[in-house]
This record gives structure tokens, sequence and C-alpha cells, in this order.
């Protein structure tokens, strides 16, 4: 432990970082991106979808019934780019957009039988890859890689994250 009372990692001053340790931070954050998602997108090359048709995939996998408002909270995205995948998603038989018992102006999302075998390879490829950077790493590594991730959340992010989690 530091003098101050921060937290050491290699002699790096964790609360006074310099701009060099911030690029160098967020650069590791692109690289690991590009290896948190190569393997789902060669998964999603064969079908011809991209990122957005997996984020959809899995967050309909997460809250089965989700109304099309919900997802496009939960994305971030325009009405018609979530239109355009769940379009695809739902002619090519992945997911089920039932019309809402009570209001008939809501779809609700549900993922098919092939919807939740395309769910389950993207996953388990993302899985393996953290699983095994996860036990690399450490405990404590772990815990502070969470916290990190959610100290970057904006308000609204961090609200939609807990729901989530809270839904697990």
């Amino acid at each position: 432990m530091a003098d101050s009372g921060a937290r050491t990692h290699q002699g790096e001053n964790l609360l006074f970082l310099t701009d060099e340790q911030l690029r160098k931070g967020i650069e590791a954050m692109f690289f690991a991106y590009r290896g948190f998602t190569a393997d789902p997108d060669r998964i999603l090359l064969q079908y011809g979808y991209g990122r957005a048709h997996h984020r959809a995939v899995h967050f309909i996998h997460r809250a089965p019934g989700t109304t099309v408002n919900n997802l496009l909270e939960i994305l971030g995205v325009t009405k018609q780019s979530l239109n355009r995948v769940l379009r695809a998603l739902i002619k090519d038989g992945l997911v089920d957009s039932r019309v809402g018992t009570r209001d008939k102006r809501e779809r609700h999302l549900f993922l098919t039988e092939a919807g939740a075998a395309l769910e389950r390879e993207l996953s388990e490829a993302q899985r393996n890859r953290m699983r095994a950077a996860f036990r690399d790493a450490g405990p404590e590594a772990v815990a502070g890689f969470r916290t990190v991730l959610e100290q970057m959340m904006d308000a609204e992010s961090r609200k939609l994250f807990n729901a989530l989690k809270e839904g697990a």
C-alpha cells in the first residue's frame, strides 16, 4: 500500500494516474473489446448478422417477453435501427414477436428454439474467454474490473445494468 492509502499495482499509484497510464488503459480496452467480440463476430458472420443482432439476442434472452420499447432503452439505438435488426431476426425464425395482452400496441419479444441455440453459442464463446481471463487474473482483479466497469457507466446505464442484475 502507498503512504496515501491508495492501492498500488506494480508501483503505480492508482488514484493519480498520468495521461500515459490512462492512454494505456484506453488502448487495453480497445484491444480487449476486439478479443471479446472476435469469436461471436465469426459466428454472426455465418448468419450475415452483426453486433447489433448479437446485443438484441442477448437481451431478449436475459428478459424473455421484453417489449420493443424496453429493448430500445437498453440498447440505446434508434427505433429504425432496432426495427431493421428485429425484422431480420424474426424473418429468420430466431425471434418471436407477440402482441401484448394488456396493450395491443406493445410487442413482446421471445427467442425461438433456434434463437436460444444461437444465443448459447455466442454466449459460450464469450464466457470461455472471460472465464479464462478471470481465472488468470484472480478474484481481487475480477472484483476491481467489475467496479471499474460500473464506475465508467453513466447514471442511466448503471440503472439499467442494476435492473438486469436484480433480475438475474
